[in-house]
C-alpha cells in the first residue's frame, strides 16, 4: 500500500486490506461455503492494517485486526479495495509484538 499512494489516516481511524479469500470456508467435511451463504451469527474476519491515524493508540501498522463486516465502510485506491474504521470498531488485535507483553495480546 505504501509504495501504491500516499495516505495519512486522520485521529484514530484505521485503513485495513481486505483479504479476499475469508470470503468463502470450507466445512470440516471439505464443502466450500460461500461468504453469500447467511448461517444466522454476523461473523466477524480478520485483516491487516495498512495505514493509521496518529491517534490510534492499540493498533500498528501490519497488526491484524478483527472487525465486524457489516460496519465497514469501503474505499477503492488505484484499483485496490480497503476498509476504513475507527479503531474501537476493532474487536481483537494479534500481532507478533503483543506475544511478549505479559498479556495475550488478544482483547475480546
Amino acid at each position: 500500500m505504501s509504495d501504491k499512494a500516499p495516505i495519512k489516516m486522520l485521529h484514530d481511524r484505521l485503513l485495513v486490506e481486505i483479504d479476499r479469500e475469508a470470503g468463502e470456508r470450507r466445512s470440516s467435511g471439505g464443502i466450500v461455503i460461500p461468504a453469500t451463504a447467511a448461517l444466522g451469527a454476523r461473523r466477524l474476519v480478520w485483516s491487516r492494517v495498512v495505514a493509521c491515524g496518529p491517534h490510534a493508540r492499540s493498533v500498528e501498522i501490519g497488526d491484524r485486526v478483527l472487525f465486524d463486516p457489516e460496519d465497514k465502510a469501503e474505499v477503492e485506491v488505484q484499483g485496490e479495495t480497503y476498509v476504513v474504521m475507527r479503531e474501537r470498531d476493532v474487536h481483537a488485535v494479534a500481532a507478533e509484538r503483543l506475544g511478549d507483553a505479559e498479556n495475550t495480546g488478544l482483547y475480546l
